[in-house]
């Protein structure tokens, strides 16, 4: 029988918020799942790890996207996914795009990876509604940063927050909201505006998000190393001593690399790259027509098994060019995104230099893989 992704990609998302989550994630599979995710805790000998100073069972979790709200963030944390990331808040309602949002996708390389501005990228990737094999599942992610009005989700995010147990740990992802009439000056503002609405929660690690390719504009924010320096330096004269990490898309050589961590890190204003999110492609249906409904949406970001190369690719990029300038280890963090569907990936990770690993599509699919990774021991 196909397994129930805990965020139903045949719902609506005002649907899934409201009524989420699924699968594994929900009822008495869920308790099960917490039962041995207890069990493997008492089990546990090993020291914990640490997170941007929080300890934790796993250096790993669940990325920004699909724990909707407080009910997703526990039910992840309790299946054993030691890092929850509540999905990206603004500083006002932001709608979603319309249904559908989570298609599933097909590169046509022989083992399904998919690179970065290729041809294929540009020319269409078939997307449909056959899914498959929960190893091998790449999806679309196009829902436009939606967002609860703060009235909403502040409330939601302290619950979330508290049901984050002894070495457990909710990141709490944010972002700024641009609209016509803003100027920059503003849009700097808005990023601060929101990071203190975060901070109001009592979140104790902050998650910027610079990456997403559905804000209707055609240069991601994190394509502007010096805009994203000026954000990030009056988010943290606001958020102080909280930790600071940014979200990036693939950065296709070392010198943009270079860029972000002058811009960033290399000023003590950020502590971590998080990386990627997604690879932008166009996707088209069996009859080469648009796959996704609705202007502006020829393209969608990528995730899932076909990008785990490109978030490799990066993790070890970011590393290196971290290392050539000097900047170390101790003060400031990698977590890598992209494609870890099972244990092995997770490892694959670790050992190209991520200090903790995340998957969305994976877990979507995959309710054990908390428990799976917990398992490695490292």
């Amino acid at each position: 029988m196909e397994a129930t992704p805990f965020y139903d990609v045949n719902l609506t998302y005002e649907d899934n918020y409201e009524r989420g989550p699924f699968g594994d994630f929900a009822g008495e599979a869920l308790n099960k799942l917490e039962t041995q995710a207890i069990q493997a805790t008492q089990e546990q000998s090993r020291e914990l790890f640490d997170f941007f100073g929080q300890p934790v069972f796993s250096p790993f979790g669940i990325p920004a996207g699909p724990l909707l709200n407080e009910h997703f963030t526990t039910a992840a944390l309790r299946a054993g996914f030691d890092i929850a990331t509540y999905k990206t808040v603004r500083s006002r309602a932001w709608g979603c795009n319309p249904f559908p949002n989570v298609l599933s996708v097909h590169p046509t390389s022989a083992d399904g990876t998919l690179t970065p501005n290729s041809e294929e990228t540009q020319n269409g990737l078939l997307a449909d509604t056959n899914f498959g094999e929960p190893s091998s599942i790449s999806i679309s992610n196009s829902f436009g940063v939606p967002s609860q009005d703060p009235d909403v989700w502040q409330p939601d995010m302290q619950r979330a927050i508290h049901n984050a147990h002894n070495a457990q740990v909710l990141l709490a992802s944010f972002q700024g909201s641009r609209t016509p009439e803003m100027n920059e000056d503003q849009y700097i503002a808005d990023h601060v505006t929101t990071a203190k609405l975060v901070l109001e929660t009592g979140a104790c690690v902050l998650e910027m998000n610079t990456s997403c390719p559905n804000e209707g504009h055609g240069r991601l924010l994190c394509h502007n190393a010096e805009l994203v320096g000026r954000i990030t330096e009056a988010v943290k004269n606001e958020i102080g001593d909280i930790p600071l990490i940014i979200k990036l898309a693939f950065m296709p050589n070392d010198e943009s690399v270079e860029t972000m961590l002058q811009h960033t890190a290399a000023r003590g204003t950020v502590q971590g790259f998080a990386a990627i999110n997604t690879i932008s492609a166009k996707l088209v249906d069996k009859n080469g027509n648009q796959a996704l409904p609705g202007e502006g949406r020829e393209t969608s970001g990528v995730c899932g098994a076909a990008i785990k190369s490109a978030g490799l690719e990066m993790v070890e990029r970011v590393r290196r060019v971290q290392h050539n300038l000097g900047i170390s280890d101790d003060t400031f963090h990698v977590i890598g995104v992209g494609g870890v569907t099972s244990a092995a990936d997770y490892l694959s990770y670790r050992n190209s230099g991520a200090s903790a690993v995340m998957s969305a599509t994976g877990a979507m699919w995959n309710a054990r893989l908390g428990l799976d990774v917990r398992a490695t021991g490292r």
